[in-house]
């Protein structure tokens, strides 16, 4: 039985994985067994492939299981994609498809990487004379290069490598505060660990050569390295991706004309650009998108996310990712998004889901990801406005839900199959389904 109160424990990252769920269960549940037998059920019946879960992370107890669905008939520069999608909220690869099938017979989604430089730094606190520590960069800089030589020239052959370093004086937001402000290409691989190991040998350079440095007076000479970490922040790493059409081939519905639905839609993203609690809803739907594929591709959505975010707010102010225009009688829906993102290294070689979400991909480059992953977040905010300004979000929303609310309700196949049908033409909420299935259970069937 369990002991209903937390408990300290020493050694638990050296303790085997089966002692490890011992404590886990007898400490926290009232019920040991049922939660072991959960715990044990989602395992990988491969003991290699568990194995290889055990070790991505530390303390591993069991696997915890997305799903992974597919959006078909993407049409980006003329070449047709499925795009892979890891996400558990109902109607999100249902929106995304639609969308793209809609974009598919309009000439489909148009994309091209405006840039790829990603950004690291060297922070440190130096109390001297300015004008000396900027003769000592000046000094030092070609050193700093060819301290990393052994570590950039593997990504230096391939093209990429260290763009430029630059001393940032950033004394006015903080006293004593100056920067190694580094841009690089890293082509194919996110980078996160390369730039990280190059931007630890220039603090260590910095540090070294800050104690030999003639003009420096022995307290000049006591530069203090705060940290050296990549930033998240990548707003000249951008993709553009855009969809357009003649205004009257925008609707497929005989309730609105391509005028109406335009202005309309118009007028929505706008509201996003001006108001930031609608903007911060409308970027989150886009994320819907672009995080499901990040996941499903093995990288990383809380990098995206944070640097998505920051650049939603570059100008001091929350708005939307996405604009839309009409000129000439052609309707214009873009994005422009910055993406750092990787289709080497990391768990593109070791996850076999990942894996085999590149190959549905085409193997894309690192580019080509940016492109896609673009194209996924317009997609999902082109049909998340379309509902919103035509049928309203819950119809479709709830409809996707359906399954949800039935399974917690306990429904049965015969159930499930009777419900879907009846609620084709019934307004879907929570209680309104559990207020059928009584019906269906109590009686001869559901009416109405």
């Amino acid at each position: 039985m369990a002991l209903f109160m937390s408990k300290s424990i020493s050694g638990f990252s050296k303790l085997s994985k089966a002692k490890k769920i011992d404590w886990i269960v007898t400490t926290y549940f009232s019920n040991s067994e049922e939660a072991r037998t959960i715990i044990e059920q989602y395992w990988n019946t491969d003991a290699k492939i568990q194995q290889l879960h055990d070790e991505f992370i530390e303390n591993t107890i069991t696997n915890y299981y997305l799903p992974l669905g597919v959006a078909p008939n993407f049409l980006i520069n003329d070449k047709l994609y499925t795009i892979p999608m890891v996400i558990e909220e109902s109607s999100v690869v249902a929106a995304a498809s639609k969308a793209a099938k809609f974009w598919l017979d309009r000439g489909g989604f148009k994309t091209k990487v405006l840039s790829t430089t990603k950004i690291g730094q060297v922070h440190f606190i130096y109390h001297g004379d300015v004008h000396k520590l900027r003769a000592f960069f000046k000094h030092i800089k070609p050193q700093l290069l060819s301290d990393t030589a052994s570590i950039t020239k593997n990504m230096a052959d391939r093209g990429g490598g260290i763009l430029d370093i630059e001393l940032r004086d950033k004394t006015k937001d903080k006293k004593g505060y100056y920067q190694l402000h580094v841009s690089f290409e890293t082509l194919n691989a996110m980078g996160a660990n390369f730039i990280n190991s190059c931007l630890e040998q220039f603090a260590k350079t910095l540090k070294d050569g800050a104690k030999s440095f003639e003009l420096f007076s022995d307290e000049e000479k006591k530069i203090d390295i705060v940290m050296s970490i990549l930033s998240n922040y990548v707003p000249d790493c951008l993709v553009r991706a855009e969809v357009s059409c003649k205004v009257e081939d925008l609707t497929e519905s005989d309730l609105i004309s391509g005028e109406a639905f335009a202005y309309k839609f118009i007028q929505a993203v706008s509201i996003a650009e001006v108001e930031p609690y609608r903007a911060v809803t409308h970027n989150k739907g886009i994320m819907n998108g672009i995080d499901a594929v990040v996941l499903a591709t093995g990288n990383d959505f809380r990098a995206v996310e944070a640097g998505v975010h920051a650049y939603a707010a570059r100008h001091g102010r929350y708005r939307s990712l996405t604009h839309a225009k009409v000129e000439d009688g052609i309707f214009h829906f873009w994005i422009e998004i910055p993406l750092a993102l990787g289709t080497v290294g990391g768990l593109t070689k070791l996850h076999p889901l990942v894996k085999l979400a590149l190959e549905l991909l085409h193997h894309p480059s690192a580019k080509e990801l940016m492109q896609i992953v673009a194209v996924a977040g317009l997609a999902q905010n082109f049909a998340a406005l379309r509902s919103l300004t035509t049928t309203g979000i819950q119809k479709g929303h709830m409809k996707m839900h359906l399954l949800n609310i039935l399974n917690q309700c306990g429904a049965n196949e015969m159930e499930k199959q009777t419900l879907t049908e009846y609620f084709k033409s019934h307004t879907v909420s929570h209680s309104a389904v559990s207020e059928a299935l009584h019906h269906l259970r109590s009686g001869p069937g559901v009416s109405g």
